[in-house]
């Protein structure tokens, strides 16, 4: 990965991501193809992790400290969300209903774009971390300027971004993946948190989750919270591939559904005649 190649400033597609070199006897297929100057299929191809292209594939150079080894371990762990997750149990839906591969993770992608624990959520997170840093105080003045702006459709449950609106206390998984990426030396904002986990939990009246992790860590590599949004987005899909494969492959009748907890006092009484009518039968 040693060899770069400088493009030519004659070339009509402007991008300092990719140059390829076309075969001379046809201009549509590459002879070479070097990202950020690397030889993609005559260097990188059976020497670089895949994890090296991601971060080639936004940024300039490879970074020489640990920030390589904290991508791949978080990639690790967004990896598969689980089915009880808005966005895989989207795509399960669509393979289960026999729905095309695009269909399953452009649902999984829907479901797992938005503001509560999707990829928007990491943005704003982000956006909060890169305005207070550390600072609890500044996390709830930024809070409650934020629930004051109108929304646009739905008014969402105020949270802090990052936060678990639905938790009581921080789960183990979150917790012992903030542990190993601290660990592996993160960054400032990471090893703080860490060590802060319970303040931080009391300051935002709510648990830290896993989208909150992400949001720290990606600051902490230097992203920003577009690509942050981007990378969250990414990072989940293999999960949600595979359990919509899996429901493709069992079929409908062994989907799982979840049990239902219907409140007594907001469901309406059965009428009458229906309770004859079912007891008759």
């Amino acid at each position: 990965m040693s060899t770069r190649a400088t493009p030519s400033p004659k070339d009509l597609i402007h991008t300092a991501i990719w140059h390829e070199v076309p075969e001379p006897d046809n201009p549509f297929a590459a002879r070479a193809a070097y990202c950020r100057g690397y030889d993609v299929y005559g260097a990188m191809a059976g020497h670089a992790r895949w994890i090296e292209m991601l971060w080639l594939l936004l940024r300039s150079e490879l970074p020489a400290g640990p920030e390589l080894d904290v991508l791949e371990a978080l990639a690790v762990a967004l990896a598969n969300p689980g089915p009880r997750d808005g966005a895989v149990h989207a795509a399960m839906c669509g393979g289960v209903g026999g729905s095309t591969a695009a269909s399953s993770l452009m649902a999984a992608l829907a479901v797992g774009a938005g503001r509560s624990g999707g990829a928007r959520e990491v943005h704003d997170a982000m956006a909060m971390w890169r305005r207070c840093g550390a600072d609890l105080d500044a996390w709830r003045a930024h809070h409650a300027a934020a629930a004051d702006e109108p929304v646009d459709v739905w008014p969402e449950q105020a949270h802090i971004p990052g936060f678990d609106p639905h938790g009581v206390s921080t789960p183990l998984p979150v917790r012992q993946l903030l542990a190993a990426l601290d660990r592996l030396g993160a960054g400032p904002q990471t090893a703080w948190l860490h060590a802060s986990v319970e303040q931080a939990r009391a300051a935002a009246g709510l648990p830290l989750a896993m989208c909150g992790v992400a949001a720290c860590v990606f600051g902490d590599l230097g992203f920003s919270p577009d690509e942050g949004e981007m990378l969250y987005l990414l990072l989940r899909l293999p999960g949600a591939a595979a359990h919509a494969l899996e429901q493709k492959a069992v079929g409908f009748k062994q989907f799982p559904f979840y049990k239902l907890e219907l409140d007594p006092a907001a469901t309406p009484p059965v009428p009458a005649p229906l309770i004859a009518e079912k007891e008759a039968a």
